[in-house]
């Protein structure tokens, strides 16, 4: 891959994490907490997925996939324990459980 490919890629892979830390702050600066937490667990989830459909033997990013799954859920926990408005509202823009 040329340097311009990866230096776009990677520009376009900030602006997307970037995006969803907007999309799910809480206030200004905001990067820790529960919400942005699981969005951006869940965007890595979902790249992950993809990635297993194509390369069904790397057990190691399937590991990977898991440990985040486990990650995600734990969060996801603490926020229902804690507030469970804020916790129903982030299920609902994530598009988790039905």
């Amino acid at each position: 891959m040329a340097k311009k490919e990866k230096n776009s890629e990677i520009n376009f892979i900030k602006d997307k994490r970037d995006n969803i830390i907007k999309a799910f702050a809480t206030h200004e600066g905001d990067t820790g907490s529960p919400e942005v937490q699981a969005a951006l667990f869940t965007q890595r989830i979902l790249q992950l997925s993809e990635h297993l459909k194509e390369n069904k033997k790397d057990n190691h990013s399937r590991r990977g996939l898991l440990q985040l799954i486990g990650k995600r859920r734990r969060i996801l926990l603490f926020l229902e324990s804690k507030d469970e408005n804020r916790y129903k509202v982030l299920i609902e823009k994530l598009g988790l459980r039905k």
